[in-house]
């Protein structure tokens, strides 16, 4: 099988795609901490193999995204150890070999890069990639592969935490959509304004931006929130949660 890690701001996500089967046969996630250990890694996938009745002999490729650059020696440690096998860990060059580009490869986060290949691999001409996480992003990339910039703004949970840390009376809500736009109580108020709030955004800035570009284009969304806000049904060609871990694995193999 082949590993797919995708360090993020709040999670650890592990994929395991199966070529026998042609798709991800588990993920399995564990909270992002900038204090974790590469033992503590191993302790807890260790249990998870169990659970899913799995063998680290299992995996014969890993790739590695992280945005976290603080935690990277301990993912790469726990590889080493637990799996006895090399990685690869996306960086800078990794696109030279890839029929997506950019001129600042430093500064476009490997998990927006691979959802950019994964992407542009699967329809070949332009796309804007919305990544529903930590952050809400927006990815554009041209007919040629040409990634022509980025979005970035508060993911939905970020806005959530936002309210409830920097005001008094303000409780954190679970990201559960109303029926109602209108909120009917406090704990609505927030959930309606929020959700059907960044639905408004999203088809907002996908109108700006391909009124920019001059032309329609495909849609991908991802990341962990991409489906709860239904308001947006219709909006998307593409919901794909594998999405990121798609693009780890074909970068992976065009270098390694």
């Amino acid at each position: 099988m082949f590993l797919s890690i995708d360090a993020g701001n709040s999670n650890i996500v592990f994929g395991f795609f199966d070529p026998s089967l042609g798709e991800w046969r588990h993920e399995f996630r564990v909270e992002t901490s900038r204090a974790i250990t590469a033992y503590e890694l191993s302790q807890k996938l260790g249990l998870l193999f169990l659970e899913n009745e799995l063998r680290p002999s299992e995996v014969t490729r890993i790739g590695i995204s992280s945005v976290v650059p603080e935690i990277n020696s301990v993912i790469e440690e726990f590889c080493h150890k637990f799996f006895g096998i090399k990685f690869y860990t996306i960086n800078g060059k990794s696109y030279e070999k890839l029929k997506v580009s950019t001129h600042r490869p430093n500064e476009i986060g490997s998990d927006l890069m691979c959802n950019i290949t994964a992407a542009y691999a699967l329809f070949q001409e332009s796309c804007i990639v919305v990544d529903f996480g930590t952050a809400l992003t927006f990815s554009v990339v041209d007919d040629g592969g040409y990634v022509v910039g980025v979005n970035i703004l508060p993911g939905l949970k970020t806005a959530i935490k936002a309210l409830f840390l920097n005001t008094s009376k303000l409780p954190e809500v679970k990201l559960e959509l109303p029926e109602s736009a209108i909120g009917k109580n406090t704990v609505h108020a927030i959930q309606a304004g929020v959700l059907y709030g960044y639905s408004g955004l999203v088809k907002g800035m996908l109108a700006t931006i391909k009124e920019e570009l001059g032309r329609d284009c495909k849609v991908i969304a991802t990341g962990g929130m991409s489906q709860i806000l239904t308001p947006l049904e219709g909006t998307f060609d593409l919901v794909d949660r594998n999405l990121t871990l798609n693009g780890i694995k074909l970068i992976t193999e065009a270098n390694n």
